[in-house]
């Protein structure tokens, strides 16, 4: 089995995928913070992103990478500055001193959050970030793209939409992801020959779907699950429009106004 890094690896995603690669790989952990209940075939590794040589650490003999850590949502800019900015081009330093060459990079929907919901895009239009945290995911694909293309890297940037194991309101049955699906293409990221640089869109087979995922189904992608099964409980826990048009009109929500989350 090959042996993965997974950053971030005490976070909410990290947590819920765990238990699906381990079927498939050798998994060390890494996270600045304690990783919860590791197990066989797990092995956990201290790292902060702002640590070049903790990072090398951290890399060195792993197969490929899945990086998930930093700040996952809004926050003032030195916290994505240093987190996000920082942490990322020092993860992919690290993975070119190493020779590590695989790495999927956990973008986000808020790189395209000021495109409107009426709206289907595709991977092709130019990023609209919606905060500091989705700048820095657009910031994070362009290191994926100057990484491979210059340095040899083979880079999978996932916008992901949300991964939970139910969709939780209206928004999030157009954005949902199930962890099997994202870990679907989390493997083709890692496994599939000839990738340069590819961007697709982390999100289940939903017919609510503001994005044009054809970039995933070219590579492979074949999504197991479906965000309108679960819609009767996700309308009912809706809260309904919030009264402001950048929040209800858009892709990207609350991250359209929120300063701070």
């Amino acid at each position: 089995m090959k042996t993965i890094l997974v950053t971030g690896a005490a976070g909410g995603v990290a947590t819920q995928i765990r238990p699906l690669l381990r079927a498939h790989y050798r998994l060390r952990l890494s996270d600045r913070t304690p990783v919860p209940d590791p197990v066989a075939g797990e092995e956990v590794i201290a790292a902060d992103l702002g640590d070049v040589a903790a990072l090398r650490q951290a890399i060195a003999g792993v197969d490929g990478i899945l990086h998930l850590g930093g700040k996952s949502v809004e926050a003032d800019w030195d916290i994505i500055h240093d987190a996000n900015i920082v942490g990322c081009y020092n993860l992919f330093e690290a993975a070119r001193l190493e020779g590590v060459k695989r790495i999927v990079f956990a973008s986000s929907n808020h790189a395209v959050g000021f495109y409107p919901r009426a709206e289907t895009i595709g991977i092709d239009v130019p990023v609209r970030p919606d905060s500091r945290y989705g700048l820095s995911k657009a910031f994070g694909e362009a290191v994926g793209a100057l990484y491979a293309y210059k340095y040899g890297a083979e880079v999978m940037s996932i916008r992901i939409g949300n991964v939970t194991a139910v969709p939780a309101d209206r928004r999030r049955l157009a954005i949902w992801q199930s962890p099997r699906d994202f870990v679907q293409l989390v493997r083709i990221g890692l496994e599939h020959p000839g990738i340069r640089h590819e961007i697709v869109y982390g999100v289940s087979d939903n017919a609510r779907a503001w994005w044009d995922n054809g970039n995933a189904h070219r590579l492979g992608y074949r999504p197991e699950d479906r965000s309108e099964d679960q819609a009767e409980a996700a309308l009912a826990a809706d809260r309904g429009p919030s009264g402001d048009p950048r929040i209800d009109d858009n892709q990207g929500g609350i991250f359209c106004v929120v300063e701070e989350l």
